[in-house]
This record gives C-alpha cells, sequence and structure tokens, in this order.
C-alpha cells in the first residue's frame, strides 16, 4: 500500500469528519495516537475536549461549549473519547470507548467487545463508529482499528471491519475516518484505512493535523505520545472553542 502524506489527504477534503490516526514515531520510540472531531451544524460545532481523573486514570471526554445550545441526542456528541486499561489505549469517536473498555475488563477481545455496536443511530447518515487500540507492552508496540459501518445506506445491515498492526514501522501509520467527503447524507468512509506518515515531535505533528483540517468545519484535536520504553505520555489537545 503506498504511504500517503496525512496533510495533503486532510487539506483535500472540507469533511471528512471524525478521524483517527494510530501510528509509530519515525524515531521509532513513540507510539502515536490522534483523534479529531469536525461539525456542520451549531450543535456539533459546540463541542471541546477535556481531561477528568477516574480512579487514578486520566480521561478524555467531549463536553458541551455552551451547554444552552444542546439539542437532539446528547450522547452522539458527549461521550469518552479515550480511555486506559492497563497498557492498552482505547480512542474512538462514540460512547463504545466504554463498550471496549468494559470489555477489556471482562477479558473480551478489542473485536469481540465491538460487536454488541453498530454504526450511530442518526439516519440516514447512520455514521460510522471508528475505533483504535494501541498496546504498549516491554518496549513492543501494535495497534488494531475498527469500522462499524451501514451497508451503502442500508440501515439494516451493519458492516464490521478490523485492521490489525502487529510490527508498526517507523514514521508509519494508519488513518481511518468518518466520511469519504460532504453531502446529504453523509457519505461513509470506504476502503482500507489509509497508511501515512508519521513524522515531527508532538507540538510538530499536533499543528499539522490541526493546520491542515477545514478552518470552518474543525472543532476540536487531540494527540498522544506513548513513550515505548517506559509506557508514560505527553498529549496535546487543541479547541477551536475558548
Amino acid at each position: 500500500m503506498k504511504i500517503n502524506t496525512l496533510e495533503k489527504i486532510l487539506k483535500a477534503n472540507e469533511y471528512p469528519g471524525r478521524g483517527i490516526v494510530a501510528g509509530k514515531s519515525n524515531d521509532g520510540k513513540y507510539a502515536v495516537s490522534a483523534y479529531w472531531t469536525m461539525g456542520r451544524s451549531a450543535g456539533s460545532r459546540n463541542r471541546i475536549f477535556v481531561t477528568e481523573n477516574e480512579d487514578g486514570t486520566e480521561v478524555v471526554r467531549t463536553k458541551a461549549f455552551d451547554e444552552s445550545l444542546i439539542a437532539g441526542d446528547p450522547s452522539l456528541i458527549i461521550y469518552a473519547a479515550v480511555r486506559q486499561f492497563k497498557n492498552k489505549t482505547i480512542v474512538t469517536n462514540g460512547d463504545q470507548t466504554d463498550t471496549i473498555f468494559d470489555g477489556l475488563k471482562k477479558g473480551e477481545t478489542f473485536e469481540q467487545s465491538l460487536r454488541s455496536r453498530k454504526y450511530e443511530h442518526d439516519a440516514p447518515n447512520f455514521t460510522p463508529r471508528i475505533s483504535s487500540l494501541l498496546t504498549v507492552e516491554n518496549g513492543k508496540f501494535d495497534y488494531a482499528i475498527s469500522i462499524l459501518k451501514s451497508d451503502s445506506g442500508n440501515g439494516d445491515n451493519c458492516l464490521r471491519f478490523t485492521y490489525t498492526y502487529d510490527n508498526p514501522q517507523n514514521g508509519e501509520g494508519h488513518f481511518i475516518h468518518t466520511y469519504m467527503g460532504n453531502g446529504n447524507p453523509l457519505p461513509s468512509f470506504e476502503g482500507e484505512p489509509e497508511k501515512v506518515e508519521i513524522k515531527g515531535t508532538i507540538d510538530e505533528f499536533s499543528n499539522m493535523i490541526w493546520e491542515s483540517l477545514n478552518e470552518e468545519n474543525k472543532v476540536s484535536l487531540f494527540v498522544r505520545f506513548i513513550d515505548l520504553s517506559t509506557g508514560k505520555f505527553e498529549e496535546r489537545i487543541i479547541n477551536k472553542n475558548k
């Protein structure tokens, strides 16, 4: 598979929707995770990422910037986006973060835990649920990416795909997003996760993504670099709403 430049992909798509990147830094020292939100409506744009502490572990959540603007089903836009279970980092675009977390605690695999879920209940878009799981152990690193989506807009059928990457290479990652582009209804992502370059420091990588996202539609960005030798992490959060 050809390796692509994330910057070019994002600049060419005004509305990829929510996106997840998982990979390895070009110096080979870090597992890299990124997740961002975008929105077309006032409700979707009314979000920020915040960090909270639960039982001594950090959780990254979406939160309404202006609570007076909340309308409809808040579960589609307010959720835990990032959780940690032991040496595993869960990053998703919805409340399936909790489903995966609970599944791992019960001894289920990433894929098994998602069998109880399907795409989001926002017909006619049927927004895909995209998820990633990064595992760091004894200096080694692997990751998995999942997408649950409708069958070309058929809400009666859920298509389930899981991609696993056992030996990530330095400076490479994979990128999956919810939509192929703008539209009504929004067209779901198609194909395998795209192979992309991972380069630069955490600040350089974060700034590249943020500056490449469509200015009107971008909402929030989360980036985490996990040290493969210690498991400790450094992260950045950028919110358009301040």
